[in-house]
């Protein structure tokens, strides 16, 4: 009797231990799920593009398969009349306005030039990619034909902008680069061009613009010229 009993007692335990569990289990996996509204999950942090850095690589650094175009690029930006002077039909070169060589930071660059076009030319009218522009620049600046897309000036100028436009992303906010329209709200002042002009400009342009580079006649910009 005392045996039937104390079995009894074992599988009502048992029972009730398995019962026990189970309630337990229902409970755990069943309560609802409270999530946390998608407004207030903080969002990762994501870090702004890098400020582009002007720090063009030297021309005479090129890799040894494009060295050769390269410094040639760059003595056509120097001195134009002497490395491609059937291009040239005034008393200017391409470093008249970009001083040495283009790497100059203050004067116009043509640091990343390479990595603005194709672009829009809001005095053309029409999207011209940068081969289009540096003959734009020979026929509008320079004042004669330009060198033909195929040709070797073309090809040298190209490698020498691609070159020291190096690790600048296509399209980057080039913080150096000059504005693309002057302040509407800017007042001309003729008296105080004139004296800017005489204290920083006649010793190269002379005291009436003839001097070198001159600033008007045969010698100097077309109507057309970008300045």
């Amino acid at each position: 009797m005392n045996n039937r009993n104390l079995l009894f007692a074992l599988t009502l335990t048992c029972i009730l231990l398995a019962f026990g569990a189970w309630t337990l289990s229902f409970f755990h996996y069943g309560a609802p799920v409270r999530q946390t509204p998608a407004s207030q999950v903080a969002a990762p942090m994501q870090a702004g593009p890098a400020e582009v850095q002007f720090n063009p690589p030297r021309p005479q650094d090129a890799p040894e398969d494009i060295r050769e175009a390269v410094m040639l690029g760059y003595n056509i930006i120097n001195d134009t009349a002497q490395y491609a002077g059937q291009h040239v039909g005034n008393e200017l070169a391409c470093a008249t306005c970009h001083l040495e060589g283009g790497l100059s930071k203050g004067s116009i660059t043509l640091v990343g030039a390479a990595a603005t076009y194709p672009r829009f030319l809001s005095s053309h009218g029409y999207s011209a990619d940068l081969a289009q522009k540096v003959q734009d620049c020979f026929a509008r600046n320079l004042n004669a034909a330009p060198p033909a897309l195929d040709s070797q000036t073309m090809q040298a100028v190209l490698a020498y902008l691609h070159w020291i436009s190096k690790d600048i992303p296509v399209y980057a906010k080039l913080p150096w680069a000059l504005p693309a329209k002057l302040d509407s709200n800017h007042k001309p002042d003729a008296a105080s061009g004139a004296s800017v002009y005489a204290d920083n400009c006649a010793a190269c342009h002379g005291d009436a613009g003839d001097g070198s580079p001159p600033l008007w006649g045969n010698g100097a910009y077309t109507d057309g010229s970008t300045m």
